[in-house]
């Protein structure tokens, strides 16, 4: 098919899927690095791109593609908040998003950083990576079938992690204002007060609904968790208080914190820093605080599954669009001409 598209922040890993899935024959051209300001140009002769989270569509990019006569910017994520939507409306730029893809890859890293929080085994490995094999009390932990775990929404990511805890014998709590017929199968819904007081473990998995629960993770919501409790974030970084999450950690009221995400963080992931003075104060003071801390990249889709999903459903929208004018994915009203 004699369509052009530009992809960005292809890993090299992703390479050969991209290829192997790309089932209609559309041009492609990869790029590395995300798409910004400095690298629009590379976008020039496309009939249309494909983003990841952290590319940069705002005004300016929009209208620079548009000169480009790109008429279509797809994202393989399921959040858009990357892409200015009325810009894109303005220059007639059509937006499609992938609305899901594989619940177990995220929740699999929820469930890994919080097993390992439980079981200290960052914490031990550091030592005997420093060639001491001492055991100390700091390695004793509860069983997992001993604990409570508690699922804060209980979508398909949520529940597919309810599912993997249970099956590791923990008890498992729900709280979301939609409870579905298939959660309750395998939790046990409280509300969320009770469920910050009775659970060992706490992950969360809500949207970002912007202006309704920004900081929801705040100094009141920890103070209502179990003293000693483990925090697991791997939904939004704009869920959670950093500053009330380092203070909890220093003042031992929780015992571990792991977290796949932050609020601007294209500012912090997907780079290297030599100065540490470069670093945000409060994210700074989480890292110092490792192994009691575990930060991930914004790994949790990086999977075999998520990403042929992630890609599969982009180029079907892509190919929807071409045939029929529209795609069921689409995130943006526009209609090309």
């Amino acid at each position: 098919m004699n369509f052009k598209i530009v992809c960005y922040g292809v890993r090299e890993n992703e390479t050969a899927f991209f290829h192997k899935l790309n089932l209609y024959q559309f041009q492609l051209k990869l790029i590395k690095p995300l798409l910004t300001h400095e690298n629009i140009e590379t976008a020039e002769g496309a009939d249309g791109v494909l983003l990841r989270a952290n590319c940069t569509a705002d005004r300016k990019n929009l209208k620079k593609l548009q000169e480009y006569g790109v008429k279509y910017v797809f994202t393989r994520t399921v959040g858009y908040n990357h892409i200015d939507l009325e810009a894109a409306k303005d220059y007639n730029i059509y937006v499609a998003r992938v609305p899901s893809y594989s619940p177990n890859a995220i929740a699999e890293l929820a469930l890994t950083l919080a097993m390992s929080l439980l079981r200290h085994t960052a914490y031990t490995t550091a030592k005997t990576a420093d060639k001491d094999f001492t055991v100390d009390p700091v390695m004793f932990s509860k069983e997992v079938r001993n604990c409570k775990v508690g699922i804060i929404g209980t979508g398909k990511i949520g529940l597919t992690e309810a599912k993997l805890f249970k099956g590791l014998g923990a008890t498992v709590l729900g709280y979301d204002i939609y409870q579905s017929a298939a959660a309750r199968q395998v939790v046990t819904f409280k509300e969320l007060d009770e469920l910050l007081k009775d659970s060992d473990i706490v992950s969360i998995h809500v949207p970002y609904l912007p202006g309704e629960n920004e900081k929801m993770i705040n100094e009141s919501f920890i103070s209502k968790m179990k003293d000693g409790a483990i925090l697991i974030n791997t939904a939004r970084g704009e869920l959670q208080d950093n500053e009330a999450i380092l203070e909890a950690l220093l003042t031992k009221k929780i015992e571990g914190f792991a977290t796949d995400v932050f609020a601007n963080e294209k500012e912090i992931f997907f780079q290297k820093f030599t100065n540490n003075d470069e670093l945000d104060p409060t994210v700074k003071g989480l890292i110092e605080l490792y192994p009691r801390v575990l930060i991930t990249p914004h790994i949790g889709s990086n999977t075999d599954e998520a990403l042929k999903n992630m890609i599969e459903t982009s180029f079907q929208n892509f190919y929807d669009v071409l045939t029929n004018g529209s795609t069921p994915n689409a995130v943006s009203v526009t209609k090309n001409s």
